[in-house]
């Protein structure tokens, strides 16, 4: 793994620190924070999280179709195999969501509707990170798709277990039982975050000229993704704004 500390690592060093620094982020965790005002967040990330997921397993396909077509084959073919464990995980975002709006409605009012939710127009981070993975598979380095994947793992296994501590610490373990998505992707991105972190290995070994270029579409969609977060918060907190906990 040297080469990826040498070579790749110094480009996402920003991108990684704003798991640390962005305002957003750092409000999640805040044991101040309003219980309701966390729910309501899990709600409104879950319920628009589909959309960000449905595409990976297709990405994920595509970028090694590209990568064999640009003679990276054994490098694509592990793509290509690694894809299929992608399929249908939108599908818990959904049923994490269903969870989430029916422990909701007991609760408060006015009622929300789970199909309402993931109807929801895409907003622009939502359409950013999209358009960030298309014109990555598409582009002369498709490469830079398992640094998106590699980058995203890294908020997955660097930043949720925290977010996850504090959904328990406010909201208590039925909750937290009810974020399945979250959970499973916990503990299975330190696998996928090895297979990436090999995977951008063997390509850095054959041009390690191109490691800055997919470290910067990693950087890009962690930030985006970060950005996307936020925009949930505030999303709610405009909802809820009475029990904003932070002015």
């Amino acid at each position: 793994m040297d080469l990826l500390k040498t070579h790749y690592e110094p480009h996402t060093l920003l991108a990684r620190s704003r798991l640390e620094s962005d305002s957003s982020l750092r409000r999640l965790l805040d044991p101040q924070l309003k219980p309701k005002v966390l729910e309501r967040f899990l709600i409104e990330w879950m319920a628009r999280a589909a959309y960000m997921t449905e595409p990976v397993d297709g990405w994920i396909r595509r970028t090694g179709q590209r990568c064999i077509e640009q003679g990276l084959t054994s490098l694509g073919q592990s793509l290509i195999t690694h894809a299929k464990s992608e399929t249908g995980h939108h599908l818990m975002t959904i049923e994490d969501t269903q969870a989430l709006v029916r422990h909701w409605n007991l609760r408060h009012a006015p009622a929300l509707s789970t199909q309402l939710l993931c109807a929801q127009a895409p907003i622009e981070s939502q359409k950013a990170y999209r358009r960030l993975h298309e014109e990555t598979i598409e582009g002369a380095f498709p490469v830079g798709q398992i640094a998106i994947e590699r980058e995203i793992g890294f908020l997955a296994v660097h930043y949720v277990p925290r977010l996850l501590e504090q959904v328990r610490r406010l909201l208590g373990p039925e909750v937290a039982g009810m974020l399945s998505f979250l959970a499973e992707h916990t503990a299975v991105d330190v696998g996928h975050t090895l297979l990436n972190e090999r995977m951008l290995t063997e390509a850095i070994t054959r041009s390690p000229e191109n490691a800055r270029l997919y470290a910067q579409a990693g950087a890009d969609a962690l930030t985006t993704y970060i950005r996307f977060m936020g925009d949930c918060l505030h999303i709610v907190e405009d909802l809820l704004s009475p029990l904003r906990s932070v002015a």
